[in-house]
C-alpha cells in the first residue's frame, strides 16, 4: 500500500500568462502556493489481473482503456502499468470546481503513487512535465501549466514560464513570522457556486490574442508582488489582489458574475483589502486578504458562506505511507 498526499494550490499573481499560447509568444509568470488541503491518492496490488478505481465512483475493469476517470487512464498509459493494480482518489475538499488546481493534484499524485509502486525515483520536474503532457497534451484541455509545476514543488515560489519551454521555480524567502502573518491575513470561502472550468477556459484561450495587454499587466503585477513580499509589505499584496482581480475578469466574460460581485463587494465593504475568484472563476472559493482587526465584521458579513481555514504548504506532492510485503 503505497499513500501520496497532493497539495491543493491557491495562485496568487499572474493566473493566464502561463497558457502555452501566451508565454511560448512573450513568456509569463505566476506567484503561487501550495496549501495545507490535500488530495490523497492510494495505490495496491490486487489478488487479480483487474483494475479497481475509486472516486466518486467505483470502476473494475480488464483493461486500462477501459477506465472512464481519464487522469488515471493517462497516468496507467504513461506509466506502463496495466493490470493488477486498486487505485483510490480522496479530497479535503469538493473536487469538482474548487478552483483549487484539483484535477492537477490528482494527476501529479497518482503519477507519484504509480512510480512508487514500479520502484522508480521521479524529480518533481519530471511529474509537473508529465502532469502538463496528460492534462494538455493527451487530454487538451483549455489549460495552462502552473498548477502542475506548483504542486509538484510547493511552497509559496514564483514561477517563470519561458517562450523556450522552460520552467524556472523560485521559492519566495520569507521568514516565519511573515509567512504566520500572511496565514493570518487569507480567508477562503467557499461560495457554493459549481462551474465547469473547462467552458471559462476555453473562451480565455480563445480570447489570448485579444487580451495581450491584459495578461502583460497582470504578469508585472506577479513580478512587482513578489518584490513587495521579499520586502515584508503583505497589506500591499490585499491592494494588488483587488487590481488583479479587475484585470483577470476581462479575460473572459463568465469569470465573474452578479452573485459573485456582490459577494466580493460585501468583503470589501466589510474591510477586506483585496480578493479573487480562486482558479478558472465563475465560482468554486472565494479568496479575501484582510488584516486581523477587520476579520470579525468581514466574517459578519460573509455568514451565510462555509469558510476554510487554511494555511501556505511548503511541501508539494510526497509519498506519506509505503508499505511492501
Amino acid at each position: 500500500m503505497i499513500i501520496v498526499q497532493a497539495p491543493l494550490r491557491i495562485s496568487f499573481f499572474g493566473g493566464g500568462t502561463d497558457f502555452p499560447d501566451f508565454y511560448r509568444q512573450e513568456g509569463g509568470c505566476v506567484l503561487t502556493s501550495t496549501i495545507d488541503k490535500y488530495i490523497f491518492v492510494t495505490i495496491k496490488n490486487r489478488f487479480d489481473a483487474k483494475l479497481r478505481v475509486g472516486y466518486t465512483q467505483t470502476e473494475m475493469v480488464d483493461t486500462v482503456d477501459e477506465l472512464k476517470h481519464e487522469l488515471i487512464r493517462e497516468a496507467l498509459r504513461l506509466t506502463g502499468i496495466s493490470q493488477g493494480v486498486e487505485i483510490t482518489t480522496m479530497g479535503d475538499i469538493p473536487s469538482a470546481g474548487s478552483g483549487l488546481g484539483s484535477s492537477s493534484a490528482v494527476t501529479a499524485g497518482a503519477l507519484l503513487a504509480m512510480y512508487t509502486y514500479l520502484g522508480e525515483t521521479v524529480t518533481a520536474e519530471q511529474l509537473a512535465r508529465e502532469a502538463c503532457q496528460i492534462e494538455i497534451e493527451r487530454l487538451q484541455k483549455p489549460i495552462g501549466v502552473q498548477d502542475q509545476y506548483a504542486i509538484a514543488y510547493g511552497g509559496l515560489r514564483f514561477f517563470e514560464f519561458r517562450p523556450d519551454g522552460q520552467v524556472i521555480g523560485t521559492r519566495i524567502p520569507i521568514s516565519a513570522d511573515l509567512k504566520r502573518q500572511l496565514d493570518e491575513n487569507f480567508l477562503l470561502f467557499y461560495t457554493g457556486v459549481g462551474r465547469q472550468a473547462d467552458s471559462i477556459l476555453t473562451e480565455q484561450k480563445a480570447n489570448i490574442q485579444d487580451r495581450l495587454q491584459v495578461l502583460r499587466e497582470m504578469r508585472e503585477m506577479a513580478c512587482l508582488a513578489r518584490k513587495e513580499l521579499e520586502h515584508g509589505n503583505l497589506d500591499a499584496i490585499g491592494s494588488m489582489l483587488d487590481q488583479a482581480w479587475k484585470l483577470k475578469k476581462k479575460l473572459a466574460s463568465r469569470i465573474s458574475n452578479g452573485e459573485i460581485d456582490a459577494l466580493y463587494d460585501t468583503a470589501r465593504k466589510a474591510g477586506a483589502l483585496g480578493g479573487k475568484i480562486t482558479g478558472a472563476g465563475g465560482g468554486g472559493f472565494l479568496l479575501l486578504y484582510c488584516p486581523r482587526e477587520r476579520q470579525d465584521a468581514v466574517r459578519h458579513a460573509m455568514g451565510h458562506l462555509q469558510e476554510l481555514p487554511f494555511r501556505l504548504e511548503r511541501d508539494g506532492v510526497k509519498v506519506i505511507f509505503n508499505y511492501r510485503r
